[in-house]
């Protein structure tokens, strides 16, 4: 079926009846604004055409594709906080995602708008996890002499050969399968790459973006969707003319020049032929904004066939497992079953339930510190004599707490542990899909080594503790290093954080057997963080917090 609106195509492999009399030179037809592209364009034999043939020679030039800059972190709209470095939002029993995350190419001359057009798709998709990778990051590293070349702007930025594929298509790869990865940042000024690079995660969304996006078949085959974004070589002159000017301190003449050059005909040679493998072609770039809500629709109706309730999913796996070894409940004394006692009532005073709550945290991390490794030593008494003692074999001790609730196991840990350093996680629910967002990450430096106490009062699904956990491996810290610290955790989270990440360990003072319809703990606590801070309760009396950390 054939879908068209002025200023967007979607494609087909059955031509269209030409709207307009002048066709482009490549097979395709113009239809209200808008190209639509012939079955040809689709064709192996094409792609072939649109890569250079080996030791084609390189015209020289000015480097005049965008500069590189780090990507912010965050993306702000009316609706959401959009995490654009990207976090695995869906997870299966293995700890990996059930479905891979969709992958949009966007391509088109320099100048086009393709990173405006970029950033109004995401913001119009509204979903929390995006990934924005500029090709500009995969610039390969130059010999001495083309760092010569490139000194005396004699070096081809714009030819395929300038760029790492190879990099570029491992990356991506990553980046679909959810995986963290490392991305180079380019310096344009000694053309090298910086010697820090910078991580992205996995996303629901990936959106590649370059002016060579379509000029690789093993990287176009990775591509759920491919854009071209089309502007008129004359606005693209003209945003080079204020770029260039403005930012890199040219003359209008040395702008011009570089663009007649250089620029032009590496847009007719490599670029503009890459526009009949497109999916969609969007003339005007940012402005055609029927094009991007088209685009937008599209999308959605694209990931609601790979949505996956992550709670409902975890709920389903493990069910009549035996509990795993590497949980450890805290010894059921009749002090230990007393303190449970008087939190859960449900008529127990704010001081009480603070006062009892503080005494079942120093116990549970006390009891943790006991599977932190310890090595033989000899220390000499006061008297003189030798005591042959045991000492901590690690590094250092670090705790994460998820917020909100897990702040508050903050004060035990360190009344127990010397200079333990703290970081904080804020992940929150969506109410409507159900899936965990992170919202808010502080983590002390190099944390790699360390042996990381992980705190949360509730563990029921297990959703944000095994987000929690994933934020930790993805910054080096090794899986048998993460401690899981909760005060009550049903068995549901039990098994899903232990079988998602199995060298976990998973600490306790207790685990109740149930959740009830809304993912509940039965009997549960009740909103540990309301019942702590003094908050309004939710109106279910849930155990978990209410625009706070999930679990």
């Amino acid at each position: 079926m054939f879908l068209y609106t002025p200023g967007i195509t979607l494609l087909s492999s059955v031509p269209c009846v030409p709207a307009m009399s002048s066709p482009p030179a490549y097979p395709g037809i113009r239809i209200s604004g808008c190209w639509a592209l012939g079955a040809e364009g689709s064709n192996a034999e094409s792609l072939d055409r649109l890569l250079p043939p080996v030791g084609t020679g390189r015209s020289p030039r000015k480097r005049t594709t965008s500069q590189c800059k780090s990507e912010p972190p965050l993306l702000r709209t009316s609706k959401r906080t959009i995490y654009t470095a990207g976090r695995p939002p869906w997870y299966n029993e293995h700890g990996t995602q059930s479905k891979e995350a969709f992958a949009i190419g966007l391509g088109g001359g320099s100048a086009s708008g393709k990173t405006t057009v970029a950033r109004m798709i995401i913001e119009a998709l509204d979903v929390p996890w995006v990934v924005l990778l500029s090709m500009d990051s995969f610039y390969k590293v130059l010999t001495t002499q083309q760092q010569e070349q490139a000194a005396h702007n004699n070096f081809n930025f714009d030819h395929p050969d300038a760029f790492d594929f190879d990099l570029i298509v491992s990356t991506l790869k990553k980046l679909k399968q959810g995986k963290s990865v490392k991305v180079p940042v380019y310096d344009f000024t000694t053309h090298s790459r910086k010697k820090d690079w910078k991580t992205l995660y996995g996303a629901n969304v990936i959106i590649f973006e370059g002016i060579m996006a379509f000029a690789d078949k093993t990287l176009l085959e990775l591509l759920d969707m491919k854009i071209f974004v089309d502007t008129d070589s004359d606005i693209r002159l003209v945003r080079r003319l204020r770029r260039d000017i403005s930012e890199r301190g040219r003359d209008i003449e040395g702008v011009i020049k570089q663009y007649n050059k250089f620029v032009k005909p590496a847009f007719d040679q490599y670029i503009q032929p890459t526009m009949r493998v497109a999916d969609i072609v969007v003339p005007w770039g940012s402005g055609n904004t029927v094009a991007i809500d088209l685009i937008v629709q599209h999308m959605h109706s694209q990931l609601e066939e790979r949505e996956l309730s992550v709670r409902a999913a975890l709920a389903s796996a493990h069910q009549c497992h035996p509990l795993p070894r590497t949980l450890s409940v805290l010894k059921s004394t009749p002090q230990v079953r007393g303190m449970h006692t008087i939190i859960r009532d449900k008529e127990t005073s704010r001081d009480e339930f603070i006062f009892y709550s503080k005494r079942l945290m120093r116990l549970l991390i006390e009891h943790a510190l006991s599977f932190l490794p310890f090595q033989d030593c000899v220390v000499q008494t006061p008297q003189g004599q030798d005591y042959a003692g045991k000492c901590y074999a690690g590094k250092q001790i670090t705790g994460v707490s998820i917020l909100r609730a897990g702040e508050t196991m903050e004060p035990a840990l360190r009344a127990v542990c010397k200079d333990v350093r703290i970081g904080t996680i804020l992940i929150q629910t969506n109410q409507l899909t159900g899936e965990p967002e992170l919202h808010y990450l502080r983590l002390p430096k190099d944390i790699s080594d360390d042996h990381v106490i992980l705190m949360d009062c509730t563990v029921s699904t297990g959703a944000a503790a095994m987000m929690a956990v994933r934020v930790l491996l993805d910054h080096d810290v090794p899986e048998d290093k993460i401690f899981l610290l909760s005060l009550l955790m049903a068995e549901m989270g039990v098994h899903s954080v232990a079988y998602a990440f199995p060298r976990v360990r998973i600490i306790t003072t207790a685990v109740d057997k149930r959740v009830n319809d809304l993912f509940r703990i039965i009997p549960g606590i009740g909103n540990f963080g309301d019942r702590y801070f003094g908050t309004d309760a939710a109106p279910d009396g849930s155990d978990e917090e209410e625009g706070a950390s999930t679990s």
